[in-house]
């Protein structure tokens, strides 16, 4: 009765909350595997190769992509970020569910793969552009010039959220998780994600004949 597993894409601009609910829906379902990204930019301090991104050199990072490695890459900010595809194939097949915090190059890369019938996106929205600066100003990580060209690229972004099968606006963090359970928990029930089914209405089938045919006896 085991199902296929799922491929959820969570995008938004830098600051609207992603990385925050994606760690968040990690600790409600430890059945969860997060999608390591590997990146040709630095680590910021406290992050960790192998935990946050696999941390690669630009020639070994376009060396995956030249070999097929790689289930989608894009350029962002002068850097490359990619998702090995191996890990992902093998958590589908096994009925694993595969969390992503990609920006939406990355999902349409991966909403236009093999693995694509697998896919639930969300798209996550900011309540104002507002209150997106004051959350990347609140990280202290990152210089100012750094934080406009965020700022102008999410105009970008956010231009995109039609693609998505499910845009929410992060105007509370609690409720904007809550959504995302809901959605999980109803992409999961679906009938097309359960291929045992078939055979398991079968067996229904074969079970009512075969009481029809007692009683008539």
């Amino acid at each position: 009765m085991q199902r296929r597993g799922l491929l959820i894409i969570l995008s938004s601009p830098s600051g609207a909350g992603k990385s925050t609910l994606a760690r968040r829906l990690m600790a409600w379902d430890e059945t969860l595997t997060f999608s390591v990204s590997a990146t040709t930019r630095a680590p910021r301090p406290g992050e960790t190769d192998g935990v946050e991104y696999f941390f690669r050199a630009r020639a070994e990072f376009e060396a995956m992509v030249s070999a097929g490695e790689m289930l989608e890459h894009a350029e962002v900010f002068g850097n490359l970020y990619g998702t090995p595809k191996a890990p992902v194939e093998a958590a589908v097949a096994r009925g694993r569910d595969t969390l992503f915090d990609i920006d939406w190059q990355g999902g349409q890369q991966i909403r236009r793969s093999s693995l694509a019938k697998d896919v639930v996106s969300v798209f996550i929205l900011p309540p104002s552009l507002a209150e997106l600066e004051e959350r990347l100003r609140g990280r202290a990580q990152d210089s100012e010039a750094v934080i406009a060209g965020r700022m102008q690229k999410s105009r970008d972004e956010i231009s995109h959220w039609a693609e998505y099968d499910y845009v929410l606006v992060n105007h509370d963090i609690d409720e904007t998780e809550a959504q995302l359970r809901t959605i999980l928990q109803a992409e999961r029930a679906r009938a097309d994600r359960q291929p045992w089914l078939i055979e398991f209405v079968r067996g229904l089938n074969d079970e009512y004949a075969v009481r029809r045919g007692g009683e008539k006896t």
